[in-house]
């Protein structure tokens, strides 16, 4: 079984959304890393030397190639990231090993084979 890494970095007031959708998708669990920042095209506006941005969550999933592609496009649904600039963003990359994950692989044979 091949899997792929789905990279979310999400606004944090979505990233509850987000998850509950991927997992609807196909996604079987997440890691979530807290308070990241970024910057897109336009800087962040300051107020008094003080910095107005949003915090952002960054989701990792580890999800079945098959599915990849339809959890990738529901979280940016989900996400809001083609409606509106700066909502954020989400990728996918290939793993080519991945380790700890066989209790994952066993849930995963029969969505894999209903999907092909």
């Amino acid at each position: 079984m091949h899997f792929k890494l789905i990279i979310a970095f999400v606004e944090d007031a979505k990233t509850n959304a987000v998850m509950d959708a991927a997992r609807d998708a196909g996604a079987t669990g997440a890691t979530v890393i807290n308070n990241a920042r970024g910057e897109g095209l336009a800087q962040k506006k300051t107020f008094f030397g003080l910095s107005l941005e949003t915090q952002r969550d960054v989701i990792l999933f580890l999800v079945e190639e098959h599915l990849s592609r339809n959890i990738l496009e529901t979280i940016a649904d989900v996400g809001e990231f083609e409606e509106r600039p700066g909502t954020g963003i989400a990728i996918q990359i290939d793993v080519e090993d991945a380790v700890g994950v066989a209790h994952q692989i066993e849930k995963l044979v029969d969505v894999v084979e209903v999907e092909l």
